[in-house]
């Protein structure tokens, strides 16, 4: 039986051929590959609580593949102790297997398009640090206010956001290599998701292909309900990871 093709966002250079995730059926993320994998701290600095990311340790990836826990529950995070197996946790995928951009909103703006999928919200905030984005596009028509709503798009962990060249319709995207984040919001007290960047393809154990892109972010607390990718709800359930803090 031929596989279904795989999608690829515009603006998506895929990894090198020996990079991939594969979702275990009722289990772990299984990376193959061993991409570099660090904590990336969302932290608020300066007088007006500017949001960045700062990174933090760097872990081994040691076997092939190497287990990423993906129900929250394990002993020894960020890797699989086999713990999705008596935790309650949520490992169905949910997410709908429509490209990102078939149905993101559309916002014109005088410099850029930007598109808007909020069901790939990673609640990084980002969107909010220099001023709410979605005004920046639509009521910017200065070269600051565009570059700061383009820049805003590229922190979007999640691929929620996205910004386009109006004249050419190409995405103003920044090419990320290939390597995982393990994303922990410092003014939340809380972990993140998995940030996997650089055009790393994603498979299900059964055979579901998802659409290849340059960023995303991957459920580690086990309750999104867009498995297997991050809705968010890490903040509410205060999902921690355990893992050490950032040196300052």
């Amino acid at each position: 039986m031929q596989k279904e093709k795989r999608h690829i966002e515009p603006g998506t250079t895929q990894a090198p051929e020996k990079y991939k995730i594969v979702i275990a059926d009722q289990g772990p993320y299984l990376v193959f590959g061993q991409p570099p994998l660090q904590q990336e701290f969302i932290v608020a600095e300066g007088k007006f609580n500017l949001l960045k990311y700062v990174p933090g340790v760097r872990f081994a990836m040691p076997d092939e593949p190497t287990a990423l826990c993906r129900c929250g529950g394990s002993a020894r995070k960020p890797y699989c102790d086999g713990s999705h197996e008596k935790t309650a946790w949520e490992p169905e995928l949910t997410a709908g297997l429509s490209p990102i951009q078939e149905e993101a909103e559309q916002y014109e703006g005088p410099k850029i398009r930007m598109t808007d999928n909020e069901n790939y919200c990673a609640f990084a905030r980002f969107c909010d640090v220099g001023g709410r984005v979605w005004n920046l596009v639509e009521n910017g028509a200065d070269e600051t206010s565009a570059a700061t709503a383009v820049e805003e798009c590229n922190l979007c962990p999640g691929d929620r956001l996205r910004a386009w060249d109006k004249e050419t319709g190409e995405p103003l995207e920044v090419h990320l290599d290939p390597s995982l984040g393990l994303i922990e919001d410092e003014p939340l007290s809380v972990s993140g998701p998995l940030w996997v960047k650089g055009g790393i393809p994603l498979d299900s154990e059964t055979g579901i292909r998802f659409e290849l892109r340059n960023k995303m972010a991957l459920c580690r607390c086990g309750q999104s309900s867009n498995m297997p990718y991050c809705d968010g709800t890490h903040a509410n359930v205060r999902f921690r990871d355990g893992l050490p803090g950032r040196k300052k």
